[in-house]
């Protein structure tokens, strides 16, 4: 039977119920929110003249929780729209409701009696062969379904999303004993093909992987602390981005996770486990107090650190007293910010003879024998618990990958020397002559499983551009991007300088990709692997030779970027642009004139040039523009000032989409333009565009003439701007960066509804360009945004 999730329910709507429901709705799925009734009603219920029948009494819970998600930072959905597909309800009035949905979710309080109870409610309504999950974080998923039927405990597992589920990508798979092997692997391919997760399967106890390895590692790190007489801000300095961890490091995830949450999780393996790993597992005395005193972190106002005005202090762990922040400071963190890749920054600063180096050689030994110790236990292999770290807590690299950085065969040395007891199979793998956890051959990547190397699985989804490098799939590149063979016909261009950021080397790789495929190809793909797919221009190289007086030059790089976009649109062969992150300024330009957009569902995309004093030069006004009028439908007379004062608008406030669907609102994407869910199949689906645009007969588009709106329409789109300089919201020069754009996106002194050329229209946005640039102030713009990474008004 082929199987499909159309409609989904999510039963509990606390932050995960809601979250949970969230995704769904952003991916498209129908999804019905019940949660039990209120106990009684309240005095704000009375003056709306509510009784204990009235449904919006009734359903409280579900309503309030919906209203939250449009409030909610980071936002949990995708675009507001996406909140109609959400329905509130409750567990005694709609449970019956759920014998229509295919997939049931339980987020209820984590307590093993309730959910059974619920469980048993469930039964009484679902439908055969419908799916049915619990998103425990660490209660057996077999002592649920004690006394369900076979079917539904055929069809019962545990899906453990990380919070917030839409931003956070693991997503771990419990199978009971009597889970039906097509449900277990139906759910892994639709955690990562429809959800957008990586997916690992974990066995059945407490806490499964990640929780447990990541809990333990806190914990370890707190005694460490303790032990070693170190700050909260000292460790944190040295547990974030120096060994390949979230910014928040230590003790800033513990104040955004919650120490009451923290500590729930905790107790949870600490009831179920004995001997030294019950102690690791109990919560230091000064926790114990932090707890009792409500100081549980961001959500009650103070945790391990507290903000008073502008300054951050941290809590003195002695005296439960705040400080000023502190930071370690050591020879080998400085040496370390000069090796080349994290392996090398993380083995410098382990086998450091200083205090970074004991503190995380410390942490690190019992952390990574840990991971080797439930080898087998919490997971089939180690690819499950690397993927799980990276994937749950944001490491860059898993506790297996961390040991081949550091070096197996040397830091198991020192462990034996430190009277640290190492797993038998880590010892025997050693015995063996095997150096390392992976290993690469020929292009593909194996890891170690009982005595043997075995292939790394991994979704056909996944293009790995590292990968078809080292397979000699790579066509040219030089300092800014790569020209690469990605299969089936298709080529990709990757942007690799640094930020991405564009400048003349990648304009020249834009050049020659398009000609290379246009002979040789059936389309193009530009996209990467990167953190961002591109902040913009080489701002630092347009500074520089703006401040020399070289007008001359920068027109000439403009001129250039500005043919390479017409080139992108106008190409023979479909270009397809595969927007992520920070997509922004001259990113956007890339992928404005491409013949398809596939963006991520995180894809922040928007011309932002004004924030740096100048407008946007590579044709970004005018694509918008016209991206604008092509979205608008056929044979329908429409108010082309509107138009142009919602592309003034978005490039003038420069707007940034918060969402791939989001982008699409703001008119960047139009509607045949693709979302991706898993970022990590973005390539792919961009490949698979370019080819079906082929297979169509995909033909360059025809050149048009664009109507403008013209003189009249430029004084229109000046008025707001004008009203805010007089009240005082905007400066002086603000008001000449949008007397520039409006100037541009009226298409300058003509009558309005002038057919203009594309080349008129760039011509003009060159030129406004050039004499902002020239400004002092919009310099000094740029020198601040290149300084201190955000933006001056002056």
């Amino acid at each position: 039977m082929t199987r499909r999730i159309q409609k989904a329910a999510v039963l509990g709507s606390g932050v995960m119920g809601s979250g949970i429901a969230a995704h769904l709705a952003n991916i498209g799925i129908p999804t019905m929110l019940l949660d039990i009734v209120p106990r009684e009603l309240t005095d704000e219920d009375k003056a709306k003249g509510l009784a204990e029948e009235s449904k919006a009494f009734r359903n409280r819970l579900t309503e309030n929780a919906l209203k939250k998600l449009l409030k909610q930072k980071p936002a949990p959905l995708t675009s507001k729209q996406n909140l109609s597909l959400i329905t509130a309800g409750n567990f005694e009035d709609d449970m019956e409701k759920i014998g229509e949905c295919d997939w049931i979710i339980e987020v209820v309080v984590e307590n093993l009696d309730i959910k059974k109870k619920v469980f048993e409610q469930v039964e009484s309504y679902r439908k055969q062969g419908s799916i049915v999950s619990s998103n425990t974080s660490g209660i057996s998923v077999e002592a649920m379904i004690e006394g369900r039927s076979e079917d539904f405990q055929k069809h019962f597992l545990g899906t453990h999303f990380f919070n917030p589920p839409r931003y956070l990508k693991l997503l771990e798979v419990i199978p009971t004993g009597k889970t039906d092997s097509d449900v277990v692997e139906f759910m892994k391919v639709f955690g990562e093909d429809v959800l957008g997760k990586g997916v690992v399967l974990a066995k059945d106890t407490p806490n499964f992987i990640a929780n447990r390895i990541g809990t333990y590692g806190l914990l370890v790190t707190v005694q460490e602390m303790l032990k070693g007489g170190y700050s909260v801000g000292e460790v944190d300095s040295i547990t974030g981005p120096a060994i390949g961890r979230p910014k928040s490091a230590t003790f800033r995830t513990l104040d955004v996770v919650g120490l009451d949450t923290f500590a729930h999780v905790a107790k949870n393996v600490y009831d179920q486990v004995d001997g030294e790993e019950k102690n690791v597992f109990e919560v230091p005395a000064f926790m114990q107090k932090m707890l009792k005193n409500g100081w549980l972190g961001s959500k009650s106002g103070q945790g391990f650190f507290l903000k008073q005005g502008k300054e951050i202090l941290e809590l003195n762990t002695d005296t439960l007293e705040y400080q000023p922040r502190n930071k370690l400071k050591t020879a080998s963190i400085e040496m370390s910010r000069n090796e080349k890749g994290l392996p090398n920054k993380i083995k410098s600063l382990v086998y450091a003879k200083d205090q970074a180096g004991t503190l995380l050689w410390n942490i690190l030994s019992p952390v990574l024998t840990y991971s080797a110790k439930l080898h087998g236990e919490i997971a089939d292999d180690i690819v499950a618990i690397d993927r799980a770290m990276r994937w749950g807590f944001g490491w860059e690299l898993g506790p297996f990958e961390t040991w081949d950085a550091i070096g197996v065969g040397k830091s198991v040395s020192r462990m034996k020397e430190d009277g640290v007891s190492v797993p038998q199979w880590v010892e025997e793998m050693l015995e063996a002559g095997h150096t390392h956890f992976y290993k690469e051959e020929e292009g593909e990547l194996f890891f170690y499983h009982n005595g043997e190397y075995r292939h790394v699985e991994r979704n056909p989804k996944v293009i790995d551009l590292k990968l078809l490098k080292k397979q000699g799939k790579l066509i040219k590149k030089n300092t800014g991007a790569s020209l690469i063979d990605i299969g089936n016909g298709v080529a990709l261009l990757e942007f690799h300088s640094q930020n991405n950021a564009i400048g003349l080397d990648i304009i020249q790789m834009i050049n020659f990709a398009v000609d290379e495929v246009e002979k040789n190809f059936k389309g193009l793909v530009i996209g990467n692997q990167s953190k961002n797919f591109c902040v913009g221009a080489n701002l630092a190289m347009i500074l520089m030779e703006a401040q020399d007086d070289n007008v001359f030059e920068i027109d000439m790089v403009v001129r250039h970027f500005q043919q390479a976009m017409m080139k992108i649109k106008y190409s023979s062969k479909p270009v397809v642009s595969a927007p992520f992150g920070m997509t922004l300024g001259g990113g956007s330009e890339v992928c404005l004139p491409a013949a398809h957009i596939q963006a991520s569902m995180e894809t922040y995309m928007g011309l932002v040039e004004v924030g740096v004093g100048l407008i946007p030069g590579g044709g970004g006004n005018k694509e918008l523009y016209m991206k604008h009028l092509a979205n608008l439908p056929n044979g329908v007379e429409f108010d082309l000032q509107k138009v142009a004062n919602k592309v003034f608008e978005t490039i003038a406030m420069a707007k940034v989409s918060t969402s791939g669907d989001e982008a699409r609102d703001n008119n960047f994407l139009n509607k045949a333009d693709g979302v991706s869910v898993n970022g990590d199949h973005l390539l792919y689906d961009a490949k698979q565009a370019a080819l079906s645009l082929y297979e169509r007969g995909y033909k360059a588009p025809i050149r048009k003439k664009v109507p403008v709106v013209g003189e009249t329409g430029y004084g229109t789109l000046l008025l707001g701007a004008q009203s805010m300089y007089q009240s005082g919201f905007i400066s002086e020069h603000d008001l000449l960066i949008a007397k520039k754009l409006a100037y541009v996106i009226a298409g300058g002194k003509v009558p309005f509804g002038t057919e203009v050329d594309e080349q008129y229209l760039l011509d003009l946005e060159r030129e406004a360009f050039l004499s902002l640039i020239a400004q002092p102030k919009s310099q000094q713009r740029m020198q601040h945004m290149l300084v201190k990474g955000k933006p001056l008004r002056n």
